[in-house]
């Protein structure tokens, strides 16, 4: 007679090796350290193999662990599709949406249409997760991931929700009237935005198309744009910031455009899933109301 094994095992064992930790293998799947521990050493006691090596810093796989975490992994991505396969049949979203956003965008946009989302489906939990890294879908357990700007290649589905539009602003009592050319910046105080690679250096673009590459001169860099933008309002100097950031603040005057007839690059506004044949209704239904946001947004 075959022994029954417990398969659960198998996820709280992919979640040590992913995380590297106990701890925050147990933070993950919301259970104690104890538990994990205490569930990967059963597991090891069933297999009669050493499948982590335990240190002070990290936890890691042995060999044997790497082989058989790899044949984990492929069980758990099918009983994940089949839960998502499922979950399409039903009328509402149900269970956890993980999702992470950049701080800037999480902020003006997502948050409030989590709010939103949360209303309309209450049977749904969701877990908003802001930073400006590109977290791993699949070793942080997220459903989808929020990308801006231009996308690298990646093995992942990306769908494009809409695009936003760069911004030269400065504070509503500034003196902007002389400044008529890109040219007319290379003396004026700019806030340079730490996160990009080069934020200094732009490229605009006139109503007829004629281009010009300007390089801004800064004394002040900060690597977040509502920080940024804060600045901007006390008069600190210009910045190029986001149409979603700013719209508010320009239709209210706290804002003003400057150069308003030439252009900046814009940038696009992704969803990133999960290579998966199966989309559970949570991610579907949140993705259309994105898109149908960032298309209102833009009329």
């Amino acid at each position: 007679m075959s022994k029954t094994h417990n398969l659960n095992r198998l996820a709280y064992f992919a979640a040590v090796v992913e995380t590297g930790s106990f701890t925050k293998a147990a933070d993950r799947l919301g259970v104690t350290k104890a538990v994990v521990s205490s569930q990967v050493t059963q597991l090891e006691q069933e297999l009669k193999a050493t499948l982590l090596v335990r240190n002070t810093r990290k936890v890691s796989a042995t060999g044997a662990g790497r082989l058989f975490y790899t044949r984990c992994t492929s069980i758990l991505n099918q009983a994940e599709e089949a839960f998502s396969e499922m979950s399409q049949l039903s009328e509402h979203p149900v269970g956890v949406l993980r999702m992470t956003a950049p701080h800037d965008y999480g902020t003006a946009v997502i948050a409030p249409l989590v709010a939103r989302f949360r209303r309309q489906y209450p049977d749904c939990q969701v877990e908003l997760y802001l930073g400006d890294d590109h977290s791993d879908l699949m070793a942080g357990d997220l459903d989808l991931a929020i990308r801006i700007g231009w996308l690298r290649d990646s093995t992942l589905l990306a769908r494009k929700m809409g695009g936003f539009r760069q911004l030269l602003v400065g504070a509503s009592f500034g003196q902007f009237d002389h400044i008529r050319h890109p040219d007319d910046l290379a003396d004026r105080p700019f806030i340079a935005n730490k996160a990009l690679s080069d934020p200094l250096q732009w490229v605009f673009q006139s109503a007829s198309g004629d281009t010009v590459s300007a390089r801004l001169q800064s004394d002040l860099s900060i690597d977040s744009a509502p920080a940024i933008m804060a600045a901007v309002k006390e008069g600190a100097g210009l910045a190029i910031l986001p149409d979603y950031l700013v719209r508010d603040h320009l239709m209210s005057g706290t804002l003003t455009k400057v150069l308003p007839e030439w252009r900046l690059p814009e940038g696009g506004i992704f969803v990133v899933l999960p290579a998966s044949k199966f989309r559970a209704a949570k991610v579907s239904v949140f993705t259309e109301m994105l898109r149908q946001t960032e298309r209102a947004r833009v009329q």
